[in-house]
């Protein structure tokens, strides 16, 4: 017997971090990594060149105490995925 969650990837539900290959990262709860795009609810964006602070101070601060979802949900390309992990292993 399985999960109803089958076809969603196996970090479904999970908090992440996805690089991509461009100057974007973001971080959100994981809905599904099927198909052309990995969907994130409750998401952050950083911009590198936009953002203060650098990717990596954002990452940190994110895993230590949380992030401001400032999107309710975001596809990302997976043409444009470099890395995708879950945040506690940040």
């Amino acid at each position: 017997m399985g999960t109803f969650h089958h076809d969603k990837g196996e970090l479904h539900g999970i908090t992440v971090l996805v690089t991509t290959s461009g100057p974007e990262s973001w971080i959100g709860r994981c809905d599904t990594m099927l198909g052309d795009h990995v969907i994130l609810f409750g998401a952050d964006r950083h911009h590198a060149g936009e953002d203060e602070v650098s990717a990596g101070d954002w990452v940190k601060r994110a895993a230590m105490v949380g992030f401001f979802p400032r999107h309710d949900q975001v596809a990302v390309p997976k043409s444009e995925v470099r890395e995708i992990k879950p945040l506690a292993e940040c």
